[in-house]
C-alpha cells in the first residue's frame, strides 16, 4: 500500500488497471476510473486503521495529575491527549477548563481530568512569552514552579480548578535566566 494517501486514486486506479488485464477482463478506461473513484474511500479507511495500530504502540506521555485511583477515558483529538475519569461529569469545572484550553491552545499536549475539581495538562510552549501566559492564566505562582528534567512543574488555581501543570522544554527556554528574569517567568534571585 502507499504510504500518502493523497495519491491513493491514482495508485488504485494504477493496480486496478493492472488487475484487469491480468485478469483478462473487459473494461474501458472509463469503468476502471469509476472502479478507482468508488474503491478510494474504503481504501483510505484501511490506511488510516493501518496506521493508527502503528502508532497505538509508541509511548504517550501524559500530565503529571494522580493516576494512581480510578478509570480513565481516553482518546486523542488534533494531536492532544484526552483523559478523563469515568465518573466525571462531562460538565464539571475542571472538564469545561480542560476542553477550553485544549480547543483555544496549541500548547497543549495532553489533558487528565481525575476529578471534577482536578485538572492536569502537559504543554509545550514555544517561547517564554507563551511559558508566562500560562502561569498567568493558571494562577501560578513563580516560586512554586519546580525543574524536572527538561520540563518543569507547578500547580495554580484556575475557576476554582486545581491545575497542575507541566511544561515541556520549559528548562531550555528558562536557560536565558536574565531574559526569563526580564519577562517575568522567573522569580527574581534572593540576596
Amino acid at each position: 500500500m502507499t504510504r500518502d494517501p493523497r495519491h491513493v486514486p491514482l495508485k488504485l486506479h494504477s493496480a486496478i488497471e493492472f488487475a484487469a488485464q491480468l485478469l483478462d477482463l473487459p473494461l474501458d478506461a472509463r469503468q476502471l476510473e469509476a472502479l478507482a473513484v468508488e474503491l478510494t474511500g474504503p481504501v483510505r479507511a484501511l490506511i488510516a486503521e493501518a496506521r493508527a495500530d502503528v502508532g497505538d504502540d509508541s509511548p504517550v506521555r501524559y500530565a503529571v495529575a494522580d493516576t494512581s485511583a480510578g478509570e480513565f477515558e481516553e482518546s486523542e483529538f488534533a494531536g492532544c491527549t484526552v483523559r478523563v475519569g469515568l465518573d466525571v461529569d462531562l460538565g464539571s469545572p475542571a472538564a469545561a477548563l480542560a476542553d477550553r484550553l485544549r480547543s483555544t491552545q496549541y500548547d497543549v499536549v495532553s489533558t487528565e481530568v481525575p476529578d471534577a475539581g482536578t485538572l492536569g495538562i502537559t504543554v509545550r510552549p514555544q517561547s517564554l512569552d507563551c511559558w508566562r501566559w500560562w502561569t498567568a492564566q493558571l494562577g501560578i505562582a513563580l516560586a512554586s514552579v519546580v525543574t524536572d528534567g527538561d520540563a518543569v512543574t507547578a500547580t495554580g488555581t484556575c475557576k476554582g480548578v486545581t491545575v497542575q501543570l507541566r511544561g515541556e522544554g520549559v528548562s531550555a527556554l528558562l536557560a536565558d535566566r536574565a531574559a526569563a528574569r526580564l519577562m517575568g517567568v522567573t522569580a527574581p534571585a534572593a540576596p
